[in-house]
């Protein structure tokens, strides 16, 4: 995972990338002067609440690009093209809560029988993606937390992200993956 410095970094470039983005209608450059970690390739999820409700939240699962540059991508995707809301205003930007969450590379749970599920996923802990065929969902760590889920409601609830039938983690044909994230806000 990332320090404290380096995740609080990309908490800050989020909000500069958006506000940039409000007042330009231009992509923010990558700074020059930043926490040399953050060129590592990392997953990272950019979410925006407003009033304690969700606002937006895009991000990449996989470690594709540098932290540094997808944050800027994922803060910009979440606050423009969230495709469950409209796009982020200047008059609202000031209400925004952020929050930046740096994952682990997801490691797919492989298990004889889906019982085994509940011995292999801890709550608060871990997020998780659900794919079936060409349909994938993703929550992450907190989500399971902020809504009180045990394990079998963030199974069901990740098949619906999906897409997919709510019972569906117990098909042999689902891969279930999980992941750690570090969160800063």
């Amino acid at each position: 995972m990332i320090s404290e410095r380096a995740g609080n970094y990309l908490l800050e470039l989020a909000k500069e990338a958006i506000a940039y983005y409000l007042g330009t209608g231009k992509k923010l450059e990558v700074p020059s002067d930043y926490p040399i970690e953050l060129d590592e390739k990392l997953g990272v999820f950019v979410t925006l609440n407003e009033n304690n409700m969700l606002r937006g939240c895009i991000g990449y699962a996989e470690p594709i690009e540098p932290a540094i540059t997808a944050t800027i991508e994922v803060a910009l995707a979440a606050a423009f093209n969230d495709p469950r809301f409209n796009a982020v205003t200047e008059d609202e930007f000031e209400k925004l809560d952020f929050e930046v969450t740096v994952l682990t590379k997801p490691e797919m749970i492989v298990v004889a029988h889906p019982d085994q599920y509940f011995d292999e996923i801890e709550i608060g802990v871990d997020g998780l993606i659900i794919q079936k065929g060409y349909s994938r969902g993703l929550l992450l760590p907190q989500v399971a937390t902020e809504n009180a889920f045990g394990i079998e409601e963030f199974l069901e609830h990740t098949c619906m992200k999906a897409g997919i039938s709510a019972d569906s983690w117990m098909d042999e044909s689902c891969d279930v993956y999980k992941f750690q994230g570090q969160i800063f806000k």
